[in-house]
């Protein structure tokens, strides 16, 4: 069976005060509906993912609430691993569709600026062990952090290489009507920004924000194609990893990934990888067969990644720029290819682009979701 990415819808990201975590996410369910050009009354399952609903906004039947808002008889599922979350729904839904659904319409979403800086980083933990890693001192962001300054120390690549992702992330950014930071900056800025977990800097890491993003999903044809959707986990504890710099769900996801769409890394046009910080998009594109261990920041030193590069990467801006609403952030990606894909990526197009893939991941990588989509 194959199944086709037939609407899109998306939110821009910020803080979106007016409006409830489901009322978010409904409204961007009409966009990929009314994109889809489709009936509502034929969705057979509304898939919603999100992270933490339940712990900040006071929501623990959030699929069900936005279903409401829709007016859908849809049968429901709400999907949470963490920052995979996305990924993951999407998954879901490719395999409904692959198992006889008709019509599937997938949902991230995500409410985090209502919320102090305290109760976010909380939150934000749970994506790994909160109740053992969380009381030792180490944030979400410390993790990375200590994942950055390892990397730095065994590859001895110069810190500055690695910063170049996030410049190159807001560089994609100015022209991405629903990026949050639509701003360029310089590997200078980075480096006077202050550091939040030494030797990580703040503008190597992604902000919070507020942003829905859908994509229904169909067994009729549509201008997208899924080639692939491919799912893995790791360890749980970055510490009890055999290798922490690399991300073995994502060299598992990856390969699976590949071999069902019978394609390999030279063949993708445009990607998207998950760089919550510079630190984990520069092992993603290793991990993902793009470079050899430790020579990921090459791509970038060579300009391979930009947008006239040999393999385009964050075309709307990334985690970093474009925003990471953490359940949401998945679907963004799959809508994003998608727009890439139909041509209607406006001035941040690719020339040329017809198979793209979309990685996303869950804490540091516990869990990784590998989507390939190509032309009809």
């Amino acid at each position: 069976m194959t199944v086709y990415v037939r609407g899109v819808g998306l939110e821009k990201i910020g803080d979106r005060w007016e409006l409830s975590v489901a009322k978010l996410a409904a409204q961007a369910g009409m966009k990929a509906i009314e994109d889809a050009n489709i009936d509502p009354n034929k969705i057979d399952y509304l898939v919603v993912s999100n992270m933490t609903a339940p712990f900040l906004n006071n929501y623990n039947q959030l699929a069900t609430a936005v279903a409401d808002m829709l007016g859908l008889k849809a049968k429901i599922i709400t999907n949470e691993s963490a920052c995979g979350s996305g990924g993951m729904a999407f998954n879901t839904g490719y395999k409904l569709v692959r198992s006889g659904a008709e019509n599937v319409l997938v949902i991230g979403v995500e409410k985090l600026s209502d919320h102090v800086t305290k109760d976010v980083t909380t939150a934000m933990m749970m994506a790994e062990d909160r109740l053992y890693t969380f009381p030792s001192g180490s944030s979400f962001v410390a993790l990375n952090a200590l994942a950055l300054d390892y990397y730095l120390k065994r590859f001895k690549v110069p810190h500055e290489d690695i910063m170049l992702l996030p410049v190159l992330d807001h560089e994609n950014a100015v022209n991405s009507p629903h990026a949050q930071f639509r701003y360029k900056i310089s590997v200078e800025k980075v480096k006077q920004s202050p550091l939040v977990a030494d030797p990580l800097h703040l503008l190597e890491c992604s902000g919070t924000g507020d942003g829905a993003a859908a994509v229904l999903l169909s067994s009729e044809a549509g201008d997208v194609k899924v080639l692939s959707s491919e799912t893995a986990t790791d360890r749980f504890r970055l510490n009890e990893r055999e290798d922490p710099l690399t991300f073995k769900s994502t060299v598992i996801a990856a390969r699976k990934a590949y071999e069902k769409a019978n394609v390999s890394p030279v063949d993708i046009d445009v990607l998207e990888v998950h760089d919550a910080f510079s630190i984990t998009g520069v092992i993603a594109l290793e991990d993902l067969g793009f470079a050899k261990k430790g020579e990921g920041a090459k791509l970038l030193k060579d300009g391979q990644l930009s947008l006239n590069g040999k393999i385009p990467t964050n075309t709307f801006g990334g985690l970093k720029a474009r925003g990471h609403p953490v359940g949401a952030t998945g679907v963004y990606q799959i809508v994003e290819i998608a727009l890439q894909l139909r041509g209607d990526a406006g001035k941040n197009q690719v020339d040329g682009a017809g198979i793209g893939l979309a990685h996303n991941i869950g804490a540091v990588a516990t869990t990784t979701a590998v989507t390939i989509l190509s032309k009809a």
